[in-house]
């Protein structure tokens, strides 16, 4: 079973310089490749002088991670891909395993690694912590992360199936990917493996999380969470995969969604926040327009779940105070 490690970079020189010695130090087992979107900061020199071992794919436009990985992938021929953000350090036997799980248990088709902050790594890291979860209402949450309340690493969460894996370190056997024809291209960035995990779940998939893999993630390297953009992307695509995977009444869930969209715009002006305000408004405003083609998706899928651990992270966290998992 042969392994590759793919790196997706856009102008995302001095991160490579930071993070690829790790990578290249502990992946022997893999072949590495750095698909590149584009760039104009030299990245691909900087490959090509220092690290000839590495496999370049050089896409012709910044397609964000979706289009990105869509693409590279197509060059790809291991059959575990391993989709890496470039801000993430990897430690020692990272990948053995992982390749175990895969090897000993044919059914597992996705798995994450155990994601601590690279800043504190102690703690778990914002994006992907110790797996991934949803609830009723497609709201996103994971085990060591729950909104911003995120908890110290004191090997409390045990190796089990999770629903979703972060996009940061996402290992995905090649025939699933391709079975799921990838990405959805549309999302461009954020909750796009979210959407893949949860075709993969209406298809009997699984996905797992293997604790004795740690990486150390920096988080927000790319596109920070400050940023209006990210708020935008998080809520419009989680309307997407909501629309496209879920099983029952979509206009009780949609109605409910706008409702509890329009407390976080509340939120957000408490906080003088008024450009995330905005990007939650034009949020809703492509998903509205999307909406047509999104239902004729919808009608062509027969086998829809919804599936969720809590019915609202929302009221648990914010009404009812439960801060961890």
């Amino acid at each position: 079973m042969k392994i590759a490690v793919v790196i997706l970079n856009w102008n995302g020189k001095e991160l490579l310089e930071k993070f690829l010695p790790s990578v290249v130090t502990y992946s022997q087992e893999a072949t590495i490749y750095v698909a590149d979107n584009a760039s104009t900061d030299h990245s691909v020199d900087f490959i090509k002088t220092n690290y000839p071992e590495i496999k370049i794919i050089q896409n012709t436009e910044n397609g964000g991670y979706a289009k990105g990985y869509n693409q590279a992938l197509q060059h790809v021929e291991e059959d575990i891909f391993c989709l890496l953000n470039s801000d993430i350090e990897v430690t020692k036997n990272w990948l053995s395993p992982i390749l175990q799980e895969f090897k000993n248990n044919p059914e597992t088709a996705i798995i994450q690694p155990k994601i601590l902050d690279y800043k504190n790594k102690d703690h778990f890291e914002y994006a992907g912590a110790a797996g991934g979860f949803i609830d009723k209402y497609g709201y996103p949450y994971c085990r060591g992360r729950i909104f911003n309340s995120i908890e110290k690493d004191q090997n409390q969460y045990q190796d089990t199936t999770i629903f979703w894996a972060s996009g940061a370190c996402f290992f995905i056997k090649k025939e699933v990917f391709n079975a799921l024809n990838g990405f959805d291209e549309r999302f461009f960035a954020h909750m796009e493996e979210i959407d893949l995990c949860w075709r993969a779940f209406n298809l009997n998939y699984k996905t797992k999380y293997i604790g004795a893999s740690t990486v150390y993630h920096v988080g927000g390297a790319t596109l920070q969470s400050s940023n209006p953009k990210k708020t935008y992307l998080n809520f419009r695509n989680s309307l997407f995969t909501l629309t496209k995977n879920a099983s029952g009444v979509l206009f009780f869930l949609i109605f409910t969604r706008l409702v509890l969209d329009g407390v976080a715009a509340i939120s957000f002006l408490f906080q003088f926040k008024f450009l995330h305000i905005l990007a939650i408004f034009k949020a809703h405003f492509s998903y509205y327009v999307a909406l047509p083609r999104l239902l004729k998706e919808r009608k062509t899928i027969s086998n829809k779940k919804l599936y969720y651990q809590t019915k609202s992270i929302v009221w648990s966290y914010f009404i009812q105070g439960n801060k961890t998992f």
